[in-house]
């Protein structure tokens, strides 16, 4: 093969493949999926009609959970029919959107996590100019930055990877396409994507996690003066954040810049888990569902859903 539009199919690779036991893993794939979709739209739903939840927080909770179940959903259910019916096979175009909307919703994730720990830092540490920084204005912009730069940012990482020649193998060694386990088959030389990946991955997710860092410094400090009671409502509030911030981020830069010669491992695909799977599936019950004022909004909305049926 000289050119990757001679392929017309890669093959993913599931985590089990022997007898009864590989149903296992699609069944728990599916319940953390339907699990992560109920939570994720409680708090769309709750955030969207409770009036007392309409603040700069909750708008970020918000948009995070509506992109969770979008990102959830590029793997998962794809992943589970594979392994259900035992057709691993995925087309080309089916195999570079997936990419693109991996690295779309990872990118805007990561971003969105900035923002809301900004917006921790604000509130805390300058609550007489919250009003003032964390606006409506605000808001809107951030997150149409996120949203417009995510697609230029997931374009050239795509666009990069598809005009590489595959010629090696056609099996993905992961549950989903993404970027190292293409670069593997590649019989190109791939320097260059790996390169782009490096400085993407300094400039992206060293850039967001320095911030986030630098936030939660300043909220530290500042909680320290507080009173106990008000102390530890502060670090509850923190703390899950900085949990999801750090598997997101760890996962994604050993899975991202891990070498191409190394062997591929159920290692890999469980570490790819973490970032594509995991933090879904946290959002919901780290952010909200531990919160009062969530968990109030989200009752009345179960009551009203079984009241009307």
């Amino acid at each position: 093969m000289t050119n990757y539009t001679m392929v017309t199919e890669f093959l993913l690779m599931g985590f089990i493949k022997r007898g009864e036991i590989r149903f296992l893993q699609p069944m728990f794939f599916l319940l953390m999926y339907l699990a992560t979709l109920l939570g994720n739209l409680l708090i769309v739903t709750a955030t969207t009609f409770d009036q007392n939840l309409h603040t700069p927080m909750y708008f970020f909770l918000r948009n995070l959970s509506i992109l969770d179940v979008c990102y959830i959903s590029v793997t998962v259910p794809n992943a589970c029919i594979n392994s259900l019916t035992n057709n691993r096979a995925i087309s080309v175009a089916g195999c570079a959107a997936q990419i693109f909307l991996v690295i779309y919703c990872a990118y805007v994730e990561f971003l969105f996590l900035t923002v809301m720990a900004h917006d921790r830092y604000v509130a805390i540490c300058q609550p007489l100019l919250y009003p003032v920084i964390m606006n409506q204005r605000f808001c809107v912009w951030a997150t149409l930055f996120s949203l417009l730069s995510g697609l230029i940012y997931a374009a050239v990482h795509t666009g990069n990877t598809f005009r590489l020649s595959f010629c090696q193998s056609n099996v993905v060694h992961q549950f989903f396409c993404d970027i190292p386990s293409l670069l593997r088959l590649s019989c190109s030389d791939t320097f260059n994507n790996f390169l782009l990946l490096f400085i993407s991955a300094i400039v992206v997710c060293g850039g967001c996690f320095f911030l986030i860092i630098m936030s939660y410094i300043h909220i530290f400090s500042t909680v320290r003066k507080f009173p106990t009671r008000e102390r530890g409502k502060a670090f509850s509030t923190c703390v899950p954040h900085i949990l999801v911030v750090s598997v997101f981020l760890i996962t994604v830069t050993y899975v991202y810049l891990k070498p191409s010669v190394a062997s591929e491992t159920i290692q890999d695909m469980i570490l790819s888990s973490f970032y594509t799977i995991v933090p879904p599936f946290l959002n919901p019950i780290l952010y909200s569902l531990r919160n009062k004022q969530v968990k109030e909004a989200v009752r009345k909305v179960l009551i009203n859903f079984f009241s009307h049926k």
